[in-house]
């Protein structure tokens, strides 16, 4: 096995836990690249298995492929990244990884005083919207972080 071998879209499939369907839509989204042989199949790049996992771990960290698309486009697209490109990319998640976890961090801890006492009373409820006030804010609960709203 050749590091430069290039891998069908089946085995980059299933070496890398996603569908076929799965790999054709994230080259569409532009997160993985592929090119085409004499029989016009496509072949990718060993590396673009770590491309996947880095697609994978980030929506499960609840990145949207927007974000993941963004760090990925940071990392050389014709050769494996080095240690180098992958500090400096995950550097860029950190921030936005620490808020997300601020913010459900206080979202998980208001869950019980507003949903789990379901009184909704209109003199000690957080969430109470007197005169439908919060209408002018725009759509969605306005008083959950907005982290949490999106």
């Amino acid at each position: 096995m050749d590091k430069n071998d290039e891998l069908p879209i089946g085995e980059v499939a299933a070496r890398s836990g996603v569908s076929v369907p799965t790999v054709r839509f994230y080259e569409d989204r532009g997160l993985i690249q592929s090119v085409r042989n004499a029989g016009n199949h496509r072949r990718y790049a060993r590396h673009t298995l770590r491309r996947i996992a880095v697609v994978r771990a980030g929506q499960r960290f609840g990145l949207s492929l927007a974000e993941i698309g963004e760090a990925l486009a940071t990392l050389p697209s014709d050769h494996p990244p080095t240690k180098r490109d992958w500090a400096r990319m995950s550097a860029a998640w950190h921030d936005a990884l620490s808020e997300r976890i601020e913010a459900l961090t206080k979202v998980r801890d208001g869950l019980t005083d507003c949903i789990g006492c379901g009184c909704l009373s209109v003199t000690s409820c957080p969430i109470y919207n007197t005169e439908d006030a919060r209408a002018a804010d725009g759509p969605g609960a306005q008083r959950w972080p907005a982290a949490a709203r999106a």
